[in-house]
């Protein structure tokens, strides 16, 4: 860091009012001096009527004669001081005007700058706030833009999604609507093609509306306490058909019973049916998909386990992103919405918990922790 350098015009300035302050005290004391000897030898008459005041000024005088050094002295001593302090105060109203030209340098569009000066006391205060409310202007402004980025990348994301199911329902009703058709069987099939088609853009439209939903921090949640072990078993049960024509068992593990929690029941639902059937989904060649849960402390740790195919490190880090999918397509075959670990993250963080995921050749997890009460609000 720099001290802030002045100009040659504010040097002279300075200079300038150096020698008018001198000057202006230099006469100062010689008036006072004159007005004081005036008194002395052609006193007035008010003052001789006042014997005790006219000897003050008599001894006053003697003392002055004899010191006249030390009084000198003591005169151009505060002169200097008095100077000082004025050059002092005009030089802090010149760093100001210097902190104000760079203000309005970077308030012009230059965000990048930052007033780099060595100063003390309140300017230095000064410069600190303004590079700090600088740098929280700039952060804001990113957040700005990246929100501005993902609603952009959220409205691609849906309008190809959508897109691709609507053009094909157009397309086949068209060809009904044309009568393109040879045969009953045909119509039949059109309209079976176009119904699908249809119940996938209102699984996307769900959940979408789900999403915006979960990630308000402001959305109510209807807190019951329940039993976690007996909740697992009736969510496995659910999937009991799948699992079997996948070959893949379904086991749920809990190691204290009863283990309460305190949780909004529909929504945390939501999160184990997103977890199991994305494990049933892509867990492929894998045999089993397992739930555990345990308590630690205050909160519950719940792992979805399966040992099925491995996700990729990179892809780890993408997970919980919206409309993210481990494969790289977006068919609606393969994948779902790419919704459904944003919303089952969001919903987890609304109850005070987080979640993150974990993979290797011989397991996948994802492991929750929940709080096992909730902070009443």
């Amino acid at each position: 860091m720099l001290k802030m350098k002045l100009t040659k015009k504010e040097l002279g300035e300075l200079i300038f009012e150096a020698i008018v302050t001198m000057t202006i005290m230099y006469f100062i004391y010689m008036g006072l001096l004159l007005l004081f000897n005036q008194i002395v030898y052609s006193p007035p008459a008010f003052l001789l009527e006042i014997p005790t005041a006219w000897d003050v000024v008599q001894y006053f005088d003697l003392i002055l004669i004899r010191f006249r050094t030390v009084f000198l002295a003591t005169a151009t001593m505060f002169a200097v001081l008095f100077t000082w302090w004025r050059l002092n105060r005009r030089y802090k109203q010149m760093q100001l005007r210097h902190i104000l030209d760079e203000l309005h340098y970077i308030a012009s569009g230059h965000f990048d700058h930052r007033i780099d000066a060595q100063l003390s006391g309140d300017m230095e205060d000064v410069v600190n706030s303004i590079n700090t409310l600088v740098e929280s202007t700039v952060t804001a402004m990113e957040e700005e833009r990246r929100i501005e980025q993902s609603k952009d990348e959220l409205i691609t994301n849906v309008s190809h999604d959508i897109r691709t199911p609507l053009t094909s329902i157009i397309g086949y009703l068209g060809l009904i609507a044309d009568k393109q058709y040879s045969s009953t069987e045909d119509v039949e099939r059109y309209i079976h093609i176009a119904y699908t088609k249809a119940l996938q853009m209102k699984v996307l439209v769900d959940d979408l509306f789900e999403y915006t939903k979960v990630r308000q921090t402001s959305t109510p949640l209807i807190i019951r306490t329940l039993n976690l072990g007996n909740f697992l078993e009736q969510i496995a049960a659910e999937f009991e058909l799948e699992s079997g024509r996948k070959h893949m068992d379904i086991q749920v593990e809990v190691t204290a019973e009863p283990l309460m929690i305190e949780v909004d029941v529909d929504k945390i639902a939501r999160v184990f049916n997103n977890l199991i059937s994305n494990a049933l989904k892509y867990g492929r060649g894998g045999t089993w998909v397992r739930i555990k849960a345990e308590k630690v402390g205050s909160e519950a740790i719940i792992t979805v386990m399966n040992n099925g195919e491995r996700i990729p490190q990179a892809a780890l880090e993408e997970l919980f992103n919206r409309f993210y999918r481990v494969e790289s397509s977006r068919s609606q075959q393969t994948g779902g919405t790419g919704l459904g670990l944003a919303i089952a993250q969001s919903i987890i963080a609304l109850h005070g918990g987080y979640i993150y995921a974990e993979s290797n050749d011989e397991v996948t997890k994802f492991v929750m922790h929940l709080p096992l009460q909730q902070i009443k609000k």
